[in-house]
Parts: C-alpha cells; sequence; structure tokens
C-alpha cells in the first residue's frame, strides 16, 4: 500500500509544479497581431525642439551625482528627465539604462534634435547620457569640469565610447 501512496503523492506534486508555472507564464500574443514595446513617446514633434532650447538654457548648472534640479545641481539622466518632465509634463525614470530601456531605440545616422545619446563610460552599457542638439553635438552634465556643457559626438573620448541613440518621438 505505501508505494501507491507514495506514486499517488509523486502525481499530486507534479500536477501542482505545472499549475504553478503555468500561472507564472506570460500569455502568448495573438496569432496575427505584432508584439510591439510600448515606448515613452512625446506628445507632439514641436517637444524635442523644446527640449533642446530648455537645455540650453541649462548651461553651466552645477554638476551634482543623484542631482535632479537646476538649483541643487544636476547628474546626466537628472537633467534629461528634468528637462522632459518641464517640457512633456511627464517624467522618465532618473537611470541613463532605465531611460535607454523606456525609449525607442534608433540608429545614430537618425539623430534629430531633441533625441537622446547614450554612452558606455563606466565599462557597462548605457552609464552616460546627454540630449542630442544638432550639428553634431549634444549637451550633457557631465561629472568632470562640473557643470552642464555641450560636446562634439566625435569629440575622441565620447565617439570611442558611443552606445546607442534612442527618440522620444513616435516611429509614425
Amino acid at each position: 500500500m505505501l508505494p501507491v501512496f507514495t506514486h499517488c503523492c509523486r502525481c499530486v506534486a507534479v500536477t501542482m509544479l505545472v499549475l504553478i508555472a503555468g500561472c507564472s507564464m506570460l500569455p502568448s500574443p495573438t496569432p496575427g497581431t505584432p508584439s510591439r514595446p510600448s515606448y515613452f513617446t512625446l506628445d507632439d514633434r514641436t517637444q524635442a525642439r523644446e527640449i533642446v532650447l530648455f537645455a540650453m538654457g541649462l548651461l553651466d548648472t552645477d554638476y551634482r551625482f543623484g542631482g535632479r534640479n537646476p538649483d541643487a545641481g544636476l547628474d546626466c539622466s537628472g537633467m534629461v528627465s528634468y528637462v522632459v518632465e518641464q517640457v512633456s509634463g511627464r517624467r522618465l525614470p532618473h537611470s541613463a539604462s532605465a531611460i535607454a530601456d523606456r525609449t525607442r531605440p534608433i540608429k545614430v545616422s537618425q539623430l534629430q534634435p531633441g533625441d537622446l545619446v547614450f554612452f558606455n563610460t563606466m565599462k557597462r552599457r548605457y552609464s552616460h547620457m546627454g540630449i542630442y542638439i544638432g550639428d553634431g553635438k549634444f549637451i550633457h552634465a557631465p561629472s568632470s569640469r562640473g557643470s552642464v556643457r555641450i560636446e562634439r559626438m566625435n569629440n575622441p573620448y565620447f565617439s570611442s565610447r558611443l552606445d546607442g541613440a534612442r527618440s522620444l518621438l513616435d516611429a509614425g
């Protein structure tokens, strides 16, 4: 009688594991429906120009690690999230990698003013970022020399560490 009871317990245990695993699985997309990530997007294209203008108004603002407002100082992702929130009324995360995850990837050759540029400056992806302002330049809050400034994309330091570009505009 004991072997039958043990076999029964194993069947129940296996059934429970299958049910639990099934609950943790994501549903499959409906056939014929493309799964498209949901990215943060601006309400209209004019906001991209406003982002550039607003960011330019932050030139010479002091750098501060973890800073998210110009009065206390800004870090790179704090500057970007602050500018985007002031223009759009919506907040991005305060982390370059989290912002990269939430925004639509584009080719560097497609950069337009108001797009975001990302760099690998600490041996990890998306460890630094800035706002592309056009003409091969971007604005950012660097930790060195301590204030918001403009750099050229072809600056040897940044061009060798370029890690991608993202857009805040819808693809359509």
